[in-house]
């Protein structure tokens, strides 16, 4: 029953057209960098434009569609019913929530490989393309913590109008507001105290959180600049390897442990 729920749920996310629609336009916007900056730009290696833009157009669109597609999924499944049907068979609460979770993650890894791997073919016969294995990795870190999230967002909306916009919210507040609310402190408070803010932001927000990721494993920490060099010191030692994990699994279970308490609540109700 369990793996039959993680086969359903995958085919009928890959049926949706929204899914079809993320993958042609992860592979557009992909392949769109790949000609223009493979053509316009001479190659280089370490944390160039073509990686660059890689990485902001990963860390705008796939929580966009990560949150809304992966909320409106578990929403849907409390608006129609077929929530409460799948109580009535001999499943667990978590279950549910984990074959939703590996379904969204499968279906989206499907996509982002499907545009990787068209960015290659097309990117060997324009003189290669180059994207560090942590950039792969952060793209799968991004796909699980969404997911996650996305399941959350789901279970505490109830409904898919409501899901839809919380998801939005949610997505503007991290990629948008956070940022313009943190320059918006920074013309009033001295630059120590910035700095703390910024700190904390990296810890909260799980965007910045993946791109600080990327900087400290990729070995391009020095474009933090020298106000952060303590935090990357310390998050590029060993230590900090082994807390960055823990923050990562946190970012990943909380929501999902969230998730199994709100559906119990609603159970009781």
């Amino acid at each position: 029953m369990y793996w039959m729920l993680i086969k359903l749920e995958w085919k009928q996310m890959l049926r949706s057209r929204w899914m079809q629609i993320v993958g042609l336009l992860f592979t557009f916007v992909f392949t769109a960098i790949v000609v223009i900056q493979q053509m316009a730009l001479p190659d280089a290696t370490g944390f160039t434009r073509q990686t660059a833009s890689f990485l902001n157009v990963l860390l705008f669109l796939l929580p966009l569609f990560l949150l809304t597609i992966g909320s409106m999924s578990v929403a849907g499944d409390m608006e129609s019913g077929w929530f409460s049907l799948l109580k009535t068979y001999p499943m667990k609460r978590m279950q549910y929530i984990i074959g939703k979770f590996i379904a969204s993650v499968f279906a989206f890894l499907l996509v982002v490989v499907v545009a990787f791997g068209l960015v290659f073919s097309l990117g060997g016969l324009l003189g290669g393309v180059r994207l560090p294995l942590i950039f792969i990795n952060m793209t799968l870190l991004n796909i699980l913590i969404f997911a996650a999230l996305a399941i959350f967002v789901g279970a505490l909306t109830k409904t898919r109008l409501s899901a839809l916009s919380v998801s939005l919210v949610l997505w503007s507040f991290f990629l948008l507001l956070f940022s313009y609310a943190i320059m918006a402190i920074g013309t009033f408070v001295a630059g120590h105290i910035l700095q703390k803010i910024i700190i904390v932001a990296i810890h909260v927000n799980p965007v910045e959180w993946l791109r600080f990721g990327y900087f400290i494993f990729s070995g391009q920490a020095d474009v933090l600049g020298p106000s952060f060099y303590n935090l990357t010191q310390f998050y590029t030692s060993s230590l900090g390897n082994v807390v960055y994990g823990c923050g990562t699994l946190l970012w990943i279970f909380v929501p999902l442990l969230g998730t199994s308490v709100l559906l119990k609540k609603g159970g009781r109700h």
